[in-house]
């Protein structure tokens, strides 16, 4: 009887879950064909693990309750059977080549990248994903846009907390799109579960993966991979969208990008006061620096240092532009030359030198910048005219100390 009862509690794990349970419990199916294979290999498998257990437990208490001391049964006194040890150990081997075969052929499924439709690149960096449009002019970071209030308690958390973000991946449906996985800095995991893709990001390496979605929708994973600090914080957002719809925003894209590359240029003639600096300087460092160096600029010891005081930020401002503009090796300090135009790194570099009691009084201007990322140095220039400004005065004297 226990026997019996055992094995209708394990069949009771055969009935099928109502769809919140599943959900909550189980793998999700997906929206790509693989990620149905997936579902489908992962309860095949189940069900042959939960049949062998039946069997199995069922044997043995069978065998316990038969074959007790009660009952009068003594224990018989034999050596090994060679005929027994071969059919234990074929019957496994069996089974087991019968689960690879299916398995096998959805493990080659999900490598196959070819004949794809579009490319994309995935590069993990500390903390955000950027993805890259192959053949097209198109590439953007994607950020965490939680609150940071909602992080701390302070605020009741959205539903969707920490996994949304400012710029998400849109994709078309009904097409093959490859994904080329990389990272600038440690590995990194690029996990969508609604796609059964979940890769790798690897520094110096690429990793493939693909997928075909099938419905319109936005889909949400996160990084996989223990990758620092703000691992939690670094979530991915799909778009997925019809055809037609994907081929108009892509030409949308590759407009803006053209309009905000001629904006740059100009704002390369552009000299900001050093209240515009500093103002636009604060939102660029609180955004992109301070979950390393902290909001008052003294970092965490032993782990990110300050940059209150610090020789960098009130040093050589040539290697301050410099360490801004192409990070430093073998830390976790990023190269921003591809995150920020030089408009912002002119603004966040001012803002550095002249927080939190820094006060260097240098103000650096976006052509300045653009000296350092072409020739490595920063050549004397005409000073620039007055400012509009409560601080022109101070902006003035600056700005002769800096050239």
């Amino acid at each position: 009887m226990i026997g019996l009862a055992f094995g209708l509690a394990l069949l009771s794990l055969f009935s099928a879950p109502s769809a919140a349970e599943s959900s909550r419990l189980n793998l999700t199916k997906g929206v790509t064909e693989i990620s149905g294979k997936v579902y489908d290999l992962h309860m095949l498998i189940f069900y042959i693990c939960c049949a062998i257990a039946v069997v199995v437990f069922g044997v043995m208490f069978y065998s316990i309750l038969r074959h007790r001391r009660s009952r009068g049964a003594k224990a018989a006194n034999f050596h090994e059977s060679t005929k027994v040890e071969i059919i234990w150990t074929v019957i496994p081997i069996v089974i087991l080549v019968l689960m690879a075969i299916p398995a096998t052929k959805t493990l080659v499924a999900m490598e196959d990248t070819t004949d794809d439709d579009l490319t994309v690149t995935v590069t993990g960096s500390q903390w955000k994903w950027h993805y890259q449009y192959f053949n097209h002019d198109v590439g953007f970071y994607s950020f965490l846009t939680t609150s940071q209030k909602q992080i701390e308690g302070s605020e009741q958390k959205g539903e969707h907390y920490l996994l949304e973000v400012d710029n998400p991946l849109v994709l078309p449906i009904n097409r093959k799109i490859r994904f080329l996985m990389t990272s600038d800095d440690v590995i990194h995991s690029w996990w969508v579960p609604d796609f059964a893709v979940k890769k790798d990001a690897v520094p110096g390496f690429i990793n493939e993966a693909w997928t075909k979605i099938d419905k319109p929708g936005v889909y949400r994973g996160q990084c996989a991979e223990l990758c620092g600090r703000n691992h939690g914080f670094m979530p991915i957002v799909v778009k997925a969208v019809p055809e037609d719809e994907f081929d108009t925003w892509l030409a949308e894209q590759e407009q803006l990008v053209a309009e905000k590359r001629a904006e740059q240029e100009k704002a390369l003639g552009k000299t900001l006061t050093y209240d515009e600096l500093m103002a636009k300087g604060e939102a660029v460092y609180n955004e992109r620096c301070s979950v390393c160096h902290q909001v008052n600029g003294e970092g965490m010891p032993n782990v990110f240092p300050a940059l209150k005081g610090s020789p960098i930020a009130m040093g050589d401002l040539v290697k301050h532009i410099d360490i801004v503009l192409h990070g430093k090796a073998g830390t976790a300090m990023q190269a921003f030359a591809n995150q920020l135009n030089e408009e912002e790194v002119a603004a966040v570099v001012t803002y550095e030198r002249n927080a939190w009691g820094n006060d260097t009084g240098d103000v650096v201007q976006a052509s300045q910048v653009k000296q350092v990322l072409t020739t490595g140095t920063l050549e004397q220039t005409e000073p620039a005219e007055a400012v509009d400004s409560e601080s022109s005065d101070s902006a003035e004297n600056s700005q002769a100390e800096v050239l």
